[in-house]
């Protein structure tokens, strides 16, 4: 198993009600709308989901639906090793909500890439924020 040595929580605000915003960012294919750190592209296959991705084709697994907003997955990567991701999408009233995602660093990942994760991850939380705030799905 990899170390982690570090980690960061990164979050953003949504004018969006939880429930939408989970339901939306839940279904596999929107991911390539938003999430351009794994997906420019996604396909299901014999039940199992693949994305098109900067690391190559990697599988994605998520987590049940559940009414608790948590989207966490794994992402199998084209050498085997499997990324867990907490992700998870919190009501903050009725109309608003929060997401957050936490990006972990490795052993062997310097900071200078842990920080260009770290970015990834929030353009691509602010994509999903503009999405849900925009026309309704």
């Amino acid at each position: 198993m990899t170390t982690v040595r570090d980690a960061v929580v990164a979050s953003q605000q949504v004018e969006a009600p939880a429930d939408r915003v989970y339901a939306f960012a839940r279904r596999m294919d929107n991911l390539p709308r938003w999430a351009s750190g794994l997906a420019s592209g996604i396909e299901q296959q014999q039940g199992e989901w693949f994305a098109d991705s900067p690391m190559g084709k990697v599988r994605v697994a998520m987590v049940p639906e559940n009414a608790f907003g948590v989207l966490d997955h794994v992402v199998g990567l084209p050498d085997g090793t499997e990324v867990y991701n907490a992700f998870r999408v919190t009501p903050c009233g009725a109309d608003r909500s929060l997401l957050s995602f936490v990006v972990l660093r490795f052993d062997g990942v310097d900071e200078k890439a842990f920080d260009r994760d770290v970015e990834h991850v929030r353009r691509d939380l602010l994509a999903l924020k503009q999405l849900m705030e925009g026309a309704p799905e």
